[in-house]
């Protein structure tokens, strides 16, 4: 048994779940299947003669007889919709998402088109849902990206700090076993630099015991001062040797004031004779310009260190010569020895701490004297050079902006 045409066609516009209307040419419903009166919420006969405008938004009434016009002028097969969004109408006003397809036909001479409507509303939603999902997507890959990227960076920095620590960790470990080293020896160093001041509080000492006796109170009080700054003195070197950290950090601070450069010297070549070896003599001699403006602490460490090393390493019978010149504009200081004199490839090193030359290592000391030496003068902003030969001796040049008038 087969169906007929008409039953054929009238079964599938009658059980179709798809809404299917049938549209004349001036726009009027003619024909709709019970899935579009239950698609839009119509009774038959609320909808058959109305115009399809009444199954669309108010607001898209005016565009769709526009589009509805030009479409009867070229009527095609076509999909509604494509990349943008459809809107049906029920009769309770909502609205819903729809996509419809049209195929126009011809019966007794007139024009129709059969309209397919379908509601995408779920679809619309789960697009929607999908679309959000995409984004939320989009954004946490970008965000793991980020992250990503703020980790490696975190790890590279944190391998450069690494690196960075090892370093600081190497340089420290230098550095300790230079403290170490400096431990060590200060036994011998504060031997080598409280040497002088001890032997100047000593004699001090009996002399303004000797004075007092007599009721010279003049020169009794004279050598108590000279005790009192030899202990200054002392307390003043051994903070600097406790913590030559403080010269190469620059914390110590210059604190300069104009003095008499001939009797200030003249003094520490007093104090350092009383320590000379048997028959040797400093001999000092100044030139030029008296007053200077100088630092006394730091200018008075330099000369102890200069004419001590004088001392040490010259023979008994040898003078030393000290001598100072003055001029507008520099100070220059000289400390000459007829000594052992410094080896030529030792030259080089000689300012560098703890070292010793080679011919120097039988006579008490620690190698830390010059390297101050040369550290307060970089505090002064002056120069120091010397010029040695072996067993001839050693002169040592230091050069000094005069800043008095300046």
């Amino acid at each position: 048994m087969s169906l007929s045409s008409e039953d054929s066609f009238k079964a599938l516009f009658l059980y179709a779940t798809e809404s299917i209307l049938v549209i004349d040419y001036q726009g009027k419903i003619v024909l709709a299947n019970p899935a579009s009166e239950k698609l839009f919420g119509y009774a038959h006969d609320e909808i058959i003669n109305q115009p399809i405008e009444l199954l669309i938004p108010q607001k898209y009434t005016q565009k769709h007889i526009e589009y509805r016009n030009n479409y009867n002028k070229n009527p095609h097969a076509r999909s509604m919709g494509v990349g943008y969004d459809l809107y049906g109408k029920k009769k309770d006003n909502t609205e819903f998402f729809v996509e419809v397809s049209l195929s126009p036909f011809e019966s007794s001479g007139k024009n129709f088109v059969i309209a397919f409507i379908i509601d995408i509303t779920v679809r619309k939603i789960n697009d929607e849902i999908l679309k959000k999902q995409k984004l939320e997507l989009e954004r946490l890959s970008n965000e793991l990206e980020n992250r990503v990227k703020s980790r490696t960076m975190i790890l590279e920095e944190a391998l450069h700090e690494l690196e960075k620590s090892r370093e600081e960790l190497k340089d420290a470990l230098e550095k300790e076993k230079e403290l170490n080293e400096l431990k060590t020896r200060f036994v011998s160093m504060a031997s080598h630099e409280f040497r002088t001041p001890l032997a100047t509080i000593l004699s001090s000492l009996s002399l303004a015991r000797k004075y007092g006796e007599n009721g010279d109170n003049d020169n009794q009080l004279r050598h108590i001062n000279r005790i009192k700054s030899s202990v200054s003195h002392m307390t003043d070197i051994l903070n600097d040797m406790l913590s030559l950290s403080k010269l190469e950090e620059g914390r110590i601070m210059v604190v300069p004031e104009t003095i008499q450069l001939s009797d200030f010297i003249s003094e520490i070549v007093q104090e350092l004779q009383s320590v000379a070896k048997k028959n040797q003599t400093i001999q000092y001699f100044h030139n030029g310009l008296l007053e200077v403006f100088l630092d006394i602490k730091i200018l008075k460490n330099i000369l102890l260190n200069l004419i001590s090393n004088a001392i040490k390493f010259s023979l008994d019978d040898k003078p030393i010569e000290v001598y100072s010149s003055v001029n507008k504009d520099e100070i220059v200081l000289k400390v000459i020895d007829h000594g052992i004199g410094i080896p030529e490839e030792d030259q080089e090193h000689l300012f560098e701490r703890f070292y010793r030359a080679v011919n120097a290592t039988n006579i008490q000391g620690t190698g830390l004297g010059l390297n101050i030496v040369a550290k307060y003068v970089e505090l002064l902003n002056g120069t120091i050079i010397f010029e040695s030969k072996l067993n001839v001796g050693t002169t040592f040049v230091i050069k000094l902006p005069n800043k008095l008038n300046n």
